[in-house]
C-alpha cells in the first residue's frame, strides 16, 4: 500500500513526524509532500497566481512552497505518478478540527483534496489542552490511528467522503474509546478581532478564538462531545454539500 502524508502545520511540524509513524505501521511504501511553511487556516484554497517550489528535503520527503492542497496535487500529479497512492493522510494538526474548523482547516482541505482526486483519505488531528498546549499528546493518535485506518479501509471509504479523526487531549491509557460521530456546532461567539496597536500607535488586529466558546455543553454525538468525553472522535464529511431537504422546499418556493 502507497501512502501520501502531507499537512498544514509545515514540513518540519513535530505532527508530521507522527503521521509518517502511523503511516510506517501500515506500509514501508511511505511518501511525505508538505508545505514550506504553516498554512494553518488557509483552507481549500489553489496557489494560481503564484509558482510552486518544490524541494526535497531527503528520501520520498519534498517541500512545497504552496498550500495542502498544492501538495496533495503535486504528490498525486506529479511526484508519485505514474504509481498514484493508495491513501492521502493528512495531519497529524498540533490541535483538533472539529465543528466550525473543518471549513478553515488546511489539514482537512489535504484529505478534501485526496477525495477529490478519487482516493481514500483521512484527516487526522490531536486536541492540546491549556496545560498540553506546548507539548500535545501524541501518543494517543500514534496508537489509536493505525487500527482506525485499518479498519475503515477494509470496510472501503464510500466515494466522496473523507474520513475527519480527533483524538482528545489525554494519553492513551485514558481514552474511553472510540465513537462515530457528526460534525459539531459551536455558539456564534466563537471568533473573536483582537485589536492592539503597534509601536508607532497605528492600530492592527488578530483573529482569534474565545476560550468561553469551549465551556458550552456540545450536543450528544457531535465531535465535540466525544471528545469532552475523552473519546476518539471519527466523523465522516461528505465533499457535496448540498442541503437536499432545503431543495425541495426551494423546489417549492422557485415553482419547480
Amino acid at each position: 500500500m502507497r501512502i501520501l502524508c502531507t499537512n498544514d502545520d509545515g514540513i518540519h511540524a513535530p505532527g508530521l513526524k507522527v503521521v509518517e509513524e502511523i503511516a510506517h505501521a501500515l506500509s514501508d511504501d511511505v511518501w511525505v509532500v508538505a508545505p514550506e511553511l504553516d498554512q494553518s487556516g488557509v483552507s481549500h484554497s489553489l496557489s494560481l497566481n503564484d509558482p510552486l517550489r518544490l524541494r526535497e528535503v531527503g528520501p520520498r520527503h519534498f517541500a512545497v512552497r504552496g498550500t495542502p492542497t498544492d501538495c496533495v496535487i503535486m504528490g498525486v500529479r506529479h511526484i508519485l505518478k505514474p504509481k498514484l497512492p493508495d491513501v492521502v493522510l493528512s495531519g497529524v494538526n498540533r490541535g483538533r478540527n472539529v465543528a466550525e474548523d473543518v471549513v478553515y482547516s488546511g489539514t482537512i482541505a489535504g484529505a478534501l483534496e485526496g477525495t477529490i482526486l478519487g482516493l481514500p483519505a483521512f484527516a487526522l488531528s490531536q486536541e492540546f489542552s491549556l496545560e498540553t498546549r506546548n507539548k500535545p499528546v501524541w501518543d494517543s493518535a500514534r496508537k489509536f490511528a493505525p487500527q482506525i485506518i485499518r479498519k475503515v479501509l477494509e470496510a472501503g471509504v464510500p466515494k466522496n467522503t473523507v474520513i475527519n479523526v480527533n483524538f482528545p487531549a489525554r494519553p492513551p491509557e485514558e481514552v474511553q474509546g472510540i465513537r462515530v460521530t457528526r460534525q459539531g456546532k459551536r455558539n456564534l461567539g466563537f471568533l473573536n478581532v483582537d485589536e492592539r496597536r503597534d509601536g508607532r500607535g497605528n492600530p492592527y488586529f488578530w483573529i482569534g478564538f474565545e476560550r468561553a466558546a469551549a465551556l458550552d455543553t456540545p450536543d450528544e454525538g457531535t465531535d465535540l462531545a466525544a471528545l469532552a468525553a475523552g473519546y476518539v472522535s471519527v466523523t465522516p464529511l461528505r465533499l457535496d454539500r448540498t442541503d437536499e431537504a432545503f431543495s425541495i422546499t426551494l423546489g417549492g418556493i422557485l415553482g419547480q
